[in-house]
């Protein structure tokens, strides 16, 4: 069973309001990995506390970099779940995990940010790792941050 939408709207906010473009149907997801030019970032977000409060955060800090994704989507574990699985089906080999962040180029996974990555940091830690993978994969031209 899907969490309330009432429970998880201001989660999925964190995000959306920084420019983070919610997908919520399989459809969607594949339309993204597939068809974004250049590079994607998905965050798979969640409702426990190191996503609220390190990989939320951390992501929001780092769409602040000069470079950065062209495009950012997001799917929320246990709400989205089709949409979910299909991020997750495009992640090999690494397994599932809540939250989670990846980086794609031109439809290819170049850069994966775990759970177990994230739990055990700090959101300005998080912000820096990403930070690091938007320097070395994007340019200073990405548009997913709202400025």
């Amino acid at each position: 069973m899907p969490y309330s939408e009432i429970l998880i709207k201001p989660m999925r906010e964190d995000l959306t309001r920084i420019g983070v473009e919610e997908t919520r149907t399989p459809d969607q997801v594949e339309d993204a990995i597939n068809n974004t030019k250049g590079t994607l970032l998905v965050v798979v977000n969640s409702v426990c506390g190191c996503a609220a409060g390190k990989a939320r955060p951390g992501v929001a800090m780092a769409l602040q970099n000069a470079a950065r994704p062209d495009r950012a989507i997001t799917v929320f574990a246990g709400a989205d779940i089709e949409a979910t699985a299909t991020a997750r089906a495009h992640f090999a080999p690494y397994p599932p995990s809540s939250p989670q962040v990846a980086l794609f180029k031109d439809g290819q996974l170049v850069f994966m940010l775990e759970r177990h990555q994230i739990e055990n940091r700090f959101a300005d830690q998080i912000a820096d790792e990403l930070t690091q993978a938007f320097d070395r994969f994007c340019t200073p031209t990405g548009s997913a941050a709202a400025s």
